[in-house]
Formats: structure tokens, C-alpha cells, sequence
């Protein structure tokens, strides 16, 4: 087992009650589940998402902490959020990091695969893309 592991689950859902696809609003929810899988305590510090639609439009967004907390995780010890954003398409993907620091002072980023954004319904199952 690492010292530093971070596991990250992505569950999104199309939200069509804020939408307004005649506009080209598309909303979407995703909850975000991160778990320290490893063997130190760490502290989430900050994160970085790349948000592109089916036009290659990107969104790049950096900031501290999420959803104005910066939880520290012990060894086992799961952090759940929900947050959300808009596209101009039906679909597009996320991806990105959570930078960490851990107790001893190593710092550290973890990876968020990418998944995808659909308002079709067949992408809300949290689908990650390899």
C-alpha cells in the first residue's frame, strides 16, 4: 500500500430543470467522492478541472480547496461534495487533479479520470473514460 493514494469517485447527472437547451444551456451536478486509500493523513489543498464540451470548447478552472473547504483525510477517511457547471452542448467530459499535502509534508497530486457530461441520461452513471 502507498503512503499517498487517493481514490476519486465521480458520480454526474444532468440537471434539466436549470437547462435551457433552446439557449444552449446545459446543466449538469456531480458529486465527488475522495477517499485516502493511503497510509499518511492528507490535507486537499486545491484543484484544477478541465471542462470541454462536443464543440472543444475548454474551461480550465483552478482554486483553492472545494466547495470552500480543504478537508483532511486520514488514512480510510472519505470526503464526499456536490457541485456543478454548464456547457453550451448536450455533452462534453470533465477531468483534472486535487493537489495534496500530507501530514509528514509531501506533497502530491491526485489524478481525476475523465467522465463524461450527458444530457441524454447515458452519461449520468459516473462513465469514466480510459
Amino acid at each position: 500500500m502507498s503512503a499517498y493514494a487517493i481514490q476519486i469517485d465521480t458520480q454526474p447527472q444532468y440537471v434539466g430543470e436549470q437547462s435551457d437547451p433552446l439557449r444552449g444551456v446545459f446543466s449538469f451536478a456531480y458529486t465527488i467522492t475522495v477517499t485516502n486509500t493511503g497510509t499518511v493523513p492528507a490535507q486537499l489543498i486545491a484543484r484544477h478541472w478541465i471542462i470541454q464540451n462536443d464543440e472543444g470548447q475548454m474551461e480550465e478552472v483552478k482554486g483553492l480547496g472545494v466547495v470552500g473547504q480543504q478537508p483532511l483525510l486520514a488514512p480510510g477517511e472519505s470526503f464526499q461534495y456536490s457541485s456543478g457547471c454548464r456547457l453550451r452542448t448536450a455533452s462534453g467530459t470533465m477531468h483534472g487533479s486535487f493537489f495534496f499535502v500530507a501530514a509528514d509534508g509531501h506533497r502530491f497530486d491526485a489524478p481525476i479520470e475523465a467522465f463524461v457530461l450527458d444530457a441524454s441520461g447515458t452519461g449520468t452513471t459516473g462513465r469514466t473514460l480510459h
